[in-house]
């Protein structure tokens, strides 16, 4: 099985290096020196990585046969794709591999059927499952531990504890500032008060 695991970003230097946008959990293992990745698109590839450093919180790469700036920036946007084995499991069994997630059945924690997931999308401060609604509509749910609750990889579902407004709109609390600063005003004024009454 294929997988997609970083995206070719900027030349970093003039010796062949670049930057990557890391979308493997395991960099340390799919995107060491020695690595031979196959890339889309496909003309581009297949590459082997000859060094790996992190600068400044971003994973440089140097690929062999990669030797300036020129030849670097012509890689931009290259995605990097590992072969993996459907069966292996990532170390952490918290961590689960996109192709594990894909088409699992999105349930609330009463059994009530949200969806499927379709895409996931991997943003810097999370990442997201895109899930496809009965009615073909599509929801965008953030893959963290307080609303997705559990994986269940043999039941092929994942249960979610949605806030109010994320899966249905009309259910969405709206709170301005100005609700805020009335609700602490009245609480000031019934404190003040209760001091009085004492």
């Amino acid at each position: 099985m294929q997988l997609v695991v970083a995206r070719i970003g900027r030349a970093h230097g003039i010796k062949g290096e670049v930057t990557v946008e890391v979308r493997t959990d395991e960099p340390e293992l799919r995107l060491g020196p020695g690595a031979v990745l196959a890339t889309e698109p496909a003309s581009t590839g297949p590459l082997t990585i000859e060094t790996g450093r992190v600068h400044s919180g971003r994973l440089l790469l140097r690929f062999e046969g990669v030797r300036d700036r020129t030849a670097a920036e012509a890689l931009r946007n290259t995605l990097l794709i590992a072969d993996v084995d459907p069966a292996e499991l990532p170390e952490d069994p918290e961590e689960f591999y996109d192709h594990q997630l894909m088409d699992l059945d999105v349930v609330l924690a009463d059994g009530t059927e949200i969806g499927r997931i379709t895409e996931i999308t991997h943003l810097p401060s999370q990442d997201l499952f895109i899930v496809e609604r009965p009615d073909g509509s599509e929801v965008m749910i953030p893959f963290v531990e307080e609303i997705v609750t559990e994986i269940d990889l043999e039941e092929q579902r994942a249960v979610i504890t949605p806030p109010p407004g994320l899966i249905d709109e009309s259910q969405a609390v709206v709170v301005s500032t100005r609700d805020e600063e009335a609700a602490a005003g009245s609480a000031r004024d019934g404190s003040d008060e209760a001091g009085k009454d004492a």
